[in-house]
């Protein structure tokens, strides 16, 4: 399963002052008021959306481990009841504080996993307007591209990730890997010379993040 939550630091002024974290996960709710700013209620249904998520990423997980064809189907059922209403949380989110980019990035997580893709799309292009370099947005809408066969648009998200954020990139490389092999049963659109090309690039990608990654190591053990 994807770990999405990752803590982002913000500061909100209430009372004496509280800090709360923000960002691709929970932002730790407000105290209630009467009359709640809209600021507060983005963050609050942003919490909402972001506990719905995790239900629903933990549910796919375990139907894709299950065996049994019935009980794996109502797991999925139940996955997209959770991302329908994490959706709407989010988009709740955005109605309430239009520059919260986080809500933007995961209304756009929620989009693809309901497999709306243009949408999702849009969502993250408003993220990554109102925080340029977002890299999990980057990383989501590389995966949105695959999604509409966009195999060039992923390799330039995939080339952006790779040179600022590499526990990312090999996440997208992961969901490359598998549009591949999902493509070679069922090519669904793409033809066999482009399917192949993109293949041979993924196989290269890979060996050029492995080798890398073991020069980084090797690097960081002569360190003194």
């Amino acid at each position: 399963m994807r770990t999405l939550v990752k803590p982002l630091i913000a500061f909100v002024l209430v009372a004496a002052g509280t800090a709360f974290g923000a960002g691709s996960g929970s932002m730790p709710s407000m105290p209630r008021v009467e009359s709640a700013s809209p600021e507060e209620q983005a963050r609050a249904a942003y919490n909402t959306g972001v506990r719905s998520v995790e239900k629903a990423d933990t549910l796919t997980a375990d139907a894709a481990r299950q065996t049994d064809a019935r009980k794996q189907r109502k797991m999925l059922d139940k996955a997209h009841s959770s991302y329908a209403g994490a959706q709407k949380k989010f988009a709740r989110a955005t109605e309430m504080n239009p520059r919260l980019a986080e809500a933007w990035n995961y209304l756009g997580y929620t989009n693809r996993k309901l497999g709306d893709y243009q949408a999702a799309l849009s969502a993250y292009d408003r993220a990554l307007t109102l925080k340029p370099g977002f890299p999990e947005a980057i990383e989501y809408r590389g995966h949105a591209y695959l999604g509409l066969n966009r195999i060039n648009d992923a390799k330039q998200a995939y080339l952006a990730l790779f040179g600022s954020n590499r526990q990312l990139a090999a996440q997208l490389l992961v969901g490359m890997q598998e549009w591949v092999g999902t493509h070679r049963g069922n090519p669904a659109g793409v033809d066999a010379a482009s399917l192949d090309a993109f293949a041979s690039w993924v196989d290269e990608r890979s060996a050029i993040a492995a080798q890398t990654a073991s020069l980084t190591r090797e690097g960081a053990s002569t360190r003194w």
